[in-house]
């Protein structure tokens, strides 16, 4: 199960697809072989080495050190205006898990001269949306609004970027409310719960092993003083990108962002992003959470590989084919495999993610059918991910992942919210705006050697697995028990 950052009001990559090794709306979903159609169609049309990214979009720095990326998108007079801080869950000083994620809440409590939520207030007014997320690697706040309120949405951001009013009577309340959102999105989530425990024993030194809501004991310890000195440190002019996407003139956007982020000071120099590197680890990681909520037993394994941003020539994007061809959608390998022809699970599937500054995750996942063991997930996925190490891939399917893939991009550039993700994401993680734009190329570039040899440098040693179960005896608990020859017989 892919780890999903937390977000104010819902995880960031909710409803969100996979592509780019990045975060990307929706793409548009075609019913009765639609999809393939279509790709096949704009293949054959256009060469996809030579298709960009938001071709339009302009970038330029102000004297504080604030990068402004604008994408222009003249569909309707709206405007999404987004501030990316290169600063997450992973950047905590430790013992103070949480602190990103808590920051982002204290972020709306007010300035001295917008107190209260006035903030908030003033987007609702106005009928915009609003929303903030923070993940491992980055804390994001927007907001959608008309594009005549854009200067408004850049003058409260910049005004909180700096003067930012806290005191106990409004940090304490907050924390209760971090503490009981993580009950409800952890502690009651036997989903959840895997994912965080998973987390912790694939990464056991690199601080992605702690969870971005933080641990229930250093949420309780976090206070003003933390919260405070997190934000000078980190939420700084030159340490934040700004992205604008919408009806807007670049040269507008310059003004008006010169004439308010331009007049934040840079307070303060976060430096490199240095973290403790996860060191090889030898032996087996294993892990099993047991919950009588549990309403579907799952199985989950992941290794650690290079992200888009540490992957060396075409791996990430052979990675990401790797993915799309053993488990995404109906007609991958482990989907006919354990799904279709051995009708053991009721889904089963696999994913990269390569949207990190470090180093990243490649995840398989199967959930039984009743009857069937996670035992028997664990082989069958062993099994296909073992013959492909063996065989390779073929050119048909390199092709039909790479089209779907560009195909995806392509119509993903429909939603100007997820252009901005999109650049923002990648310029918090170490990416340029040319690795974006310049993506269908470089997917395109990928062979079916490339994915093999991807395959296996990366997939050949022991993956973490981590198994939900439920708490009370089942059919499934007295199978996995069995001895291994009466599990084979399964």
């Amino acid at each position: 199960m892919p780890p999903s950052p937390f977000s104010r009001s819902h995880p960031a990559a909710r409803g969100l697809k996979r592509s780019l090794g990045l975060l990307l709306v929706p793409v548009l979903v075609l019913g009765g072989g639609g999809l393939a159609t279509s790709v096949s169609a704009f293949a054959k049309a256009d060469d996809p080495a030579a298709i960009r990214i938001a071709p339009n979009l302009e970038s330029f720095t102000l004297e504080n050190g604030l990068q402004v990326v604008v994408i222009p998108d003249r569909r309707a007079p709206v405007a999404t205006h987004m501030i990316w801080y290169k600063v997450g869950s992973a950047d905590e000083p430790e013992g103070q898990s949480g602190v990103a994620h808590f920051l982002e809440h204290l972020m709306f409590k007010g300035t001295t001269d917008h107190p209260d939520g006035a903030f908030s207030k003033m987007v609702a007014e106005r009928g915009g949306q609003e929303n903030a997320f923070t993940s491992t690697d980055y804390t994001a706040y927007y907001q959608r609004v008309a594009k005549e309120h854009l200067p408004l949405m850049m003058k409260l951001e910049a005004d909180r970027m700096e003067n930012l009013v806290l005191s106990e009577e409004v940090v304490a309340p907050e924390r209760d409310v971090v503490l009981e959102e993580r009950r409800m999105r952890v502690d009651s989530e036997p989903g959840s719960r895997l994912r965080e425990a998973l987390n912790a024993i694939t990464f056991v030194n690199h601080p992605y092993g702690s969870p971005v809501i933080g641990w229930q004991s250093e949420i309780e310890a976090l206070n003003t003083d933390a919260a405070l000195a997190f934000y000078d440190r980190f939420y700084t002019p030159n340490n934040a990108v700004v992205v604008v996407a919408g009806d807007v003139d670049v040269d507008e956007v310059r003004r008006i962002a010169t004439e308010t982020y331009g007049k934040v000071p840079r307070r303060a120099e976060p430096g490199a992003r240095m973290r403790p590197a996860e060191p090889p680890l030898s032996g087996e990681r294993r892990i099993a959470v047991r919950d009588p909520r549990v309403r579907q037993e799952s199985l989950s394994q992941t290794w650690i590989v290079p992200s888009q941003s540490t992957g060396k020539g075409r791996t990430p994007e052979a990675l990401d084919v790797l993915a799309y061809i053993l488990g995404e959608g109906p007609s991958s390998r482990l989907h006919k495999a354990l799904v279709l022809d051995q009708e053991a699970a009721l889904g089963a599937g696999a994913y990269y993610q390569g949207s990190a500054l470090d180093d990243g995750r490649f995840g398989v996942y199967a959930s039984p059918r009743p009857g069937h063991t996670l035992a028997e997930m664990e082989r069958l996925i062993a099994a296909e991910v073992a013959k492909l190490l063996e065989t390779g891939v073929s050119e048909e399917e390199v092709a039909k992942a790479k089209n779907s893939m560009i195909a995806g991009a392509i119509y993903a550039q429909d939603s100007q919210s997820g252009l901005a993700r999109l650049f923002g994401s990648a310029l918090t993680t170490g990416l340029s705006i040319e690795d974006v734009q310049s993506w269908p190329a470089q997917v395109s570039a990928v062979t079916p050697e490339d994915v093999l040899e991807a395959a296996r440098t990366y997939l050949t040693g022991i993956p973490v697995t981590g198994e939900l179960r439920l708490e009370t005896p089942s059919v499934n608990d007295a199978a996995q028990t069995a001895p291994a020859n009466e599990k084979e017989k399964t």
